[in-house]
């Protein structure tokens, strides 16, 4: 285990705040990477996409930095610009 699991987990033991928001704050902020990735791995640039969704840059910045609110069309979008398809999986 890393040092920063082992901060993570030990914090979450001691402090009941942190360990409830934890969890929800680490899957917005994986959101936005993943997304922030895969137009990475497309080789486009936030201007690029946002071109391709006519949309402006900052609106790409905010979406792969504050995910936590997205709409499911609107990541559909985004996959499509990006050439991919969007599986959603509920495990």
């Amino acid at each position: 285990m890393s040092d920063l699991r082992k901060y993570i987990s030990k914090r979450k033991a001691r402090d009941p705040e942190f360990a409830k928001d934890y969890d929800t704050g680490y899957q917005e902020f994986k959101i936005g990477i993943m997304l922030k990735m895969a137009r990475e791995e497309a080789g486009l640039t936030q201007e690029q996409l946002a071109d391709k969704l006519n949309t402006k840059k900052t609106a790409i910045s905010r979406i792969e930095n504050h995910a936590e609110d997205i709409k499911l069309s609107t990541l559909e979008k985004f996959a499509r610009a990006l050439g991919k398809t969007l599986e959603i999986k509920v495990a």
